[in-house]
């Protein structure tokens, strides 16, 4: 009996973590610019409109170096002030460096408020 119930749990869940792993992979993006590819992933359920969990894994393609951290979407706000509207994109922490992946597939790098890195990319396969 213990062997048909593993079994059973076994049809039943394999299906739902194969599902759970292609809808993963269907919310990555992999932005190109000229010395970064940074591969960005939501976290959350499709159709979610704010999400609160996003991975960005940033590899610098002349020195090979790489960091993976976790973000946000970021969205301009409805008139009531709370409502998210248009997507601007994607924000990222790390320290005082503030990482962000724009709409219009942009970079930009903050040392806390100043800019010291902006590069325009190109969505990629």
């Amino acid at each position: 009996m213990l062997h048909l119930k593993k079994r059973f749990l076994s049809l039943v869940l394999l299906p739902v973590a194969s599902l759970t792993l292609l809808a993963g992979a269907a919310n990555a993006e992999t932005l190109k610019t000229k010395n970064f590819k940074v591969t960005i992933t939501r976290n959350c359920p499709e159709g979610y409109v704010v999400c609160n969990n996003v991975t960005y894994v940033g590899r610098n393609l002349k020195t090979g170096q790489s960091i993976r951290l976790t973000g946000r979407t970021i969205h301009t706000v409805g008139a009531d002030g709370v409502t998210p509207s248009r997507f601007l994109g994607y924000q990222f922490r790390n320290g005082q460096y503030i990482y962000q992946v724009t709409a219009d597939n942009r970079l930009l790098v903050y040392n806390g408020k100043k800019l010291i890195l902006q590069e325009q990319g190109v969505l990629i396969n």
